[in-house]
């Protein structure tokens, strides 16, 4: 399969294939950038079609996590890794610790953490491998989820996002609607219900849907209709490359900013986005909030304050980008860039 010319290769340093016939583990580990520390990521596990399509999926989200903790002014690098497999159907005590073994045989030069399909318990599993591991529970026994912080610091870059697009200082009677309330999606409708903001929510899981709209006495709605909300903010919290060309036209929202990775289909959109008034906010700079949770040194004190700071870098972001007349998204690329020695 081709790595070099692939479409999202961006000169990554390393890219390992793993397997182990014993435990049945098929996986890929990117590690994208190390200058600024080592390559921190989570671990994505995902039925892929494809062997293709995992590599892209590993290629495009490793890049994203170099990106990330860069503008989150972390000493880390990017990296990701996957594993080709059911999380429901194939994980095994043995298929983790394989992975464990994998990211040992690393050296230090990857730290892998939960991500889509693997869990806090799963990455106690493959400590038993390695110590080269994040987001543990903590000496405390607070937890390594990092959903929390991840919707705080989505919550901070919406309030900023706000200010610059809409000109409002507080969110009391802002409508957001929400596509996806899994574990940071219903972290972030919390906060914005709790500073008085109108709620549009949206998820697959009609059960978890329905239970969180009577909470917050929020609206549901199906899935699709979520693009076509009446809303001034659209969060998008669930799966990446949702912003294509038939959502951009059909968006209602004068803001985007959600948790979601990945979020432009192509990076077309976020000149569409532009075009059409609306402000996109860069989902790596958003929900950056988890990665400075899964650090060794984590103090929960010193963390909040970090996450507090993602306000003020899209501060700088979005009047740089007015300054200069273009997207969000390049300008958040140029700054991230100049941060780890690609400028």
């Amino acid at each position: 399969m081709p790595v070099f010319h692939h479409p999202e290769f961006d000169h990554h340093q390393q890219i390992v294939f793993g397997s182990d016939e014993a435990s049945g583990l098929r996986a890929i580990i990117a590690i994208h950038d190390t200058f600024r520390g080592p390559a921190l990521g989570g671990l994505r596990i995902f039925p892929y079609a494809s062997e293709e399509a995992a590599l892209t999926d590993v290629l495009r989200l490793s890049r994203g996590m170099s990106y990330k903790s860069a503008l989150a002014g972390l000493p880390l690098g990017g990296g990701k890794a996957v594993i080709i497999a059911d999380p429901r159907r194939d994980k095994s005590p043995e298929l983790l610790r394989a992975m464990g073994r994998l990211v040992e045989s690393l050296g230090g030069r990857y730290v892998t953490a939960e991500d889509s399909g693997s869990s806090e318990a799963d990455m106690q599993v493959i400590a038993e491998e390695t110590a080269h591991v994040g987001g543990l529970r903590q000496a405390d026994g607070e937890s390594g989820d990092p959903s929390p912080f991840t919707a705080w610091g989505v919550f901070c870059a919406l309030r900023s996002a706000v200010r610059h697009a809409l000109g409002r200082p507080d969110l009391a009677g802002l409508r957001v609607a929400i596509q996806g309330v899994g574990h940071v999606g219903a972290h972030l409708a919390r906060h914005l219900h709790a500073a008085g903001a109108r709620l549009v929510l949206t998820d697959v899981d009609r059960e978890a849907l329905v239970h969180l709209a009577e909470e917050l006495d929020a609206e549901a709605v199906p899935p699709e209709a979520i693009f076509d909300a009446e809303a001034d903010v659209f969060a998008p919290c669930a799966l990446g490359a949702v912003l294509d060309e038939g959502v951009v036209a059909r968006l209602r929202a004068r803001v985007v900013c959600g948790a979601a990775n990945n979020q432009l289909a192509t990076p077309a959109m976020a000149e569409r986005l532009m075009a059409r008034g609306i402000l996109y906010t860069p989902d790596y700079v958003a929900n950056a909030g988890g990665v400075w949770q899964r650090r060794d040194d984590y103090h929960r004190t010193a963390v909040m304050a970090h996450i507090e700071g993602i306000g003020a870098t899209l501060d700088e972001l979005f009047a740089r980008a007015e300054r200069e007349g273009r997207s969000p998204a390049a300008i958040a690329d140029a700054m991230a860039r100049e941060r780890f020695g690609r400028g």
